[in-house]
């Protein structure tokens, strides 16, 4: 197609020139990168190399015809992509199946061409997965293809070959401008024994990168995506529940709804609420969930998302309680750290560890302590169970063999940070030694 003999200090080559690989391609190589864009559709690939793009995305043709035949070169030859290339991107489509899976084998029809051309591309290459693939592709599906080419892989420094999953967070509309200044760049790699090249060419996006596992970053995309089609729908449902009830403008609930300082970020971000844990108490969100499916029901229409919310509230308590039980004797000294419903509260209604301790007394675990930096004695008075009470933090670890972290307390955390007891995290409370922030505690 064209003249790839421009050298630059890394190489990246994209598998895949459509809305994603396109867009990927294009910031690349305004950073400067030799950028080398593979597409297999000769017709579209030729079109790409007359900077004329087959959709519209804001800003993208424009971007393309400033660094077209400088630093990116458009190819639907396999081997010219591949020779010399230090980074590979796969930008492929994984469409729905007919049973409503991810197909990934085009995808996998990609990799295997690179696989069977490795010997073209730089020494140990680092294969990147752009394309949205579930949860556990990477070591279900794709390690195992390129060990059948007996290739190493994410063996340290015996590998053959790196890959890593590095997921797209691009609105269609906005792709160039969110590909050039993100919010954060995930890269799921492991045993990679240096990320500098990974660092590096994405140095010149001043974004923090965030580096997990592979499974972390396949299950992060869904996570984003979910988010998304889950708040979507949350709002149309409630839309169908106000019209079955009548008399409700709409458009005035939602504005007003959204005029809450928490869509702000003040006092407290509506990404607290967004957070695993025991499940929601108090007073307000149980039985204002409740009745507000209730009301719909008995209009007629019964609301999925909110009868969801309310199971899964209970599921998530259950599974909990099953996962204490069953891995500890019921002779274990068991301590429940927070009481309240949510930290600097004393309120104890609806309390999710009054529940735990209940289910936990109710399977034979009856050496049961209990601490709480304000509710301690409120919840000994509302709840009236045979179990004794510490009256500090303190006494509560020296007593106890295990201890359940049942409410986000902050003052909790450095107990992260013990190894000599068994603690189960129920609030997912983060340790400040693994790179993460912490806002405040999160209301759940």
């Amino acid at each position: 197609m064209q003249n790839l003999s421009q050298t630059k200090e890394i190489q990246i080559a994209i598998f895949g020139l459509g809305f994603v690989g396109l867009t990927t391609a294009v910031g690349f190589a305004s950073k400067g990168f030799k950028t080398i864009g593979y597409e297999i559709d000769t017709k579209k690939a030729k079109s790409l190399t007359c900077a004329k793009i087959p959709f519209f995305e804001e800003g993208l043709e424009s971007s393309l015809k400033s660094v077209l035949g400088k630093n990116l070169f458009i190819t639907n030859n396999l081997k010219e992509a591949l020779k010399g290339s230090d980074v590979i991107f796969y930008c492929i489509g994984t469409p729905m199946s007919k049973n409503g899976s991810a197909d990934l084998s085009y995808l996998c029809d990609a990799i295997s061409q690179t696989l069977s051309h490795l010997h073209l591309c730089a020494p140990t290459p680092t294969l990147l997965i752009k394309s949205t693939i579930p949860p556990a592709s990477s070591k279900e599906i794709i390690i195992p293809l390129i060990e059948s080419f007996n290739l190493k892989v994410n063996n340290g420094t015996e590998s053959h070959l790196f890959l890593a999953n590095n997921p797209e967070f691009l609105r269609e509309g906005f792709a160039l401008d969110d590909f050039l200044h993100p919010d954060r760049i995930l890269i799921g790699i492991e045993n990679l024994p240096d990320t500098q090249i990974l660092e590096s060419i994405y140095k010149p996006f001043c974004a923090p990168i965030i580096f997990s596992n592979l499974n972390t970053a396949e299950f992060i995309k869904y996570l984003s995506n979910t988010t998304l089609s889950m708040c979507i729908s949350y709002a149309n449902e409630m839309s169908l529940i106000a019209q079955y009830i009548g008399d409700i403008d709409i458009i005035q609930a939602f504005n007003t709804l959204h005029k809450d300082k928490r869509f702000s970020g003040n006092p407290a971000k509506i990404s607290q609420y967004i957070y695993p844990g025991l499940g929601f108490g108090g007073y307000c969100l149980p039985k204002d969930t409740l009745a507000l499916y209730k009301k719909s029901s008995d209009k007629g229409f019964s609301p999925q998302i909110l009868k969801s919310i309310l199971d899964t509230n209970e599921k998530i308590l259950e599974f909990y309680i099953q996962k204490i039980t069953h891995e500890n004797p019921k002779h274990s000294t068991i301590g429940i750290l927070g009481l309240s419903f949510k930290p600097k509260s004393d309120d104890v209604r609806d309390s999710k560890s009054a529940m735990l301790i209940q289910r936990l007394l109710e399977n034979g675990f009856s050496n049961i302590y209990a601490y709480d930096p304000i509710a301690t004695h409120t919840f000994a008075q509302a709840y009236n169970l045979p179990i004794k009470y510490a009256q500090n933090l303190k006494e509560i670890t020296q007593t106890c063999d295990i201890l359940a972290i049942a409410t986000g307390w902050q003052e909790f955390i450095p107990l992260l940070h013990n190894n000599h007891k068994k603690i189960y995290n129920l609030r997912w409370l983060q340790s400040l030694d693994k790179n993460t922030t912490l806002d405040k505690e999160p209301k759940n």
